[in-house]
């Protein structure tokens, strides 16, 4: 895809900013509420893997795998969508992935409902959680893996952070700015998650954060920038 307008440029950092937050509350709910396993940090769960491979207490194969399998068929689905939408509006795009990644989100809260997360229980609803938002969050990294912007994966901050250390030892890069960001906002993201679950529940995190991917790329449209074809 050819890199948005400068215009689109100014506000696609803030959208990105906002969705790595929501990375943040959803690990926090994986992570804390479905076991050890991340649903949006597929590094994590190879690593965890290989725990779990090697006999370690407390890991287990099968929840990596399917977060990991679910990941990369979300990340299919969203090539698929986003080739649908060759030429048409960047907005169009973006929302139906938004509207997508935040109705699993939505349905992964409402199973969750019936997860008792100290005995992690049912199993069936506990996997079926971590199907659906790896699914989502598999779909949300291939679009934004789509979009080209600089330092705003969203996702993954191994990067980020030795952009941030790198530049240190020269000229600050202009870019500084928006990987610190990006750095603090999964921060404050899994901060808000892990004391959303441990104080009202699992489903919350789940539900605040399909909240914010809907709301924040509704906002994005409004920016006549992202009536721009999108292009591939």
């Amino acid at each position: 895809m050819t890199p948005p307008t400068s215009s689109a440029r100014s506000t696609l950092p803030q959208l990105l900013l906002l969705l790595s937050a929501t990375t943040g509350l959803v690990d926090a709910a994986s992570v804390l509420g479905l076991g050890k396993v991340f649903t949006a940090n597929m590094t994590g769960n190879v690593v965890f893997l290989g725990f779990a491979a090697a006999g370690t207490p407390g890991f287990k194969v099968l929840p990596a795998v399917l977060a990991l399998l679910a990941f990369m068929v979300g990340a299919w689905g969203a090539g698929g969508l986003a080739r649908r939408h060759v030429d048409r509006p960047l907005r169009r795009w973006l929302i139906w992935a938004a509207v997508i990644e935040a109705g699993l989100l939505w349905i992964a809260a409402a199973i969750s409902t019936r997860i008792d997360v100290a005995a992690q229980a049912p199993e069936l609803a506990v996997l079926s959680v971590i199907v659906l938002t790896g699914f989502a969050m598999g779909l949300r990294n291939a679009t934004v893996r789509s979009l080209k912007v600089p330092d705003l994966t969203t996702t993954v901050l191994t990067l980020t952070i030795t952009g941030i250390a790198a530049d240190m030892t020269g000229r600050v890069s202009p870019n500084f700015a928006r990987r610190l960001g990006a750095v603090l906002s999964i921060f404050l993201g899994a901060a808000l998650g892990a004391t959303l679950l441990l104080h009202v529940g699992l489903a919350v995190p789940l539900i605040l954060a399909g909240a914010m991917v809907l709301g924040a790329t509704l906002l994005f449209a409004r920016d006549p920038a992202s009536a721009a074809p999108h292009r591939v």
